[in-house]
């Protein structure tokens, strides 16, 4: 844990975790969707998944503002 990385390694290991948070919100979005729906019959399950979607989207907004500071401020 006491490895020295340089900036670019850094910011590369930011940018991996910020794909991963993406595909990980858009999989949980989707999941909340298909267990959303009338037919699923899983409202608790639907809610998780609805909830851990926002938690991943929190995550992946974090990490845009560390990666390009006041970008969403900007664009509105």
């Amino acid at each position: 844990m006491t490895d020295v990385v340089d900036s670019d390694e850094l910011m590369r290991r930011i940018q991996r975790a910020r794909a991963c948070a993406a595909q990980e919100e858009r999989a949980w979005r989707a999941r909340g969707d298909e267990l959303g729906r009338a037919d699923a019959g899983d409202p608790g399950a639907a809610r998780d998944a609805e909830v851990r979607g926002v938690a991943y989207g929190v995550v992946l907004r974090v990490l845009d503002e560390i990666l390009t500071p006041g970008k969403r401020a900007a664009q509105g």
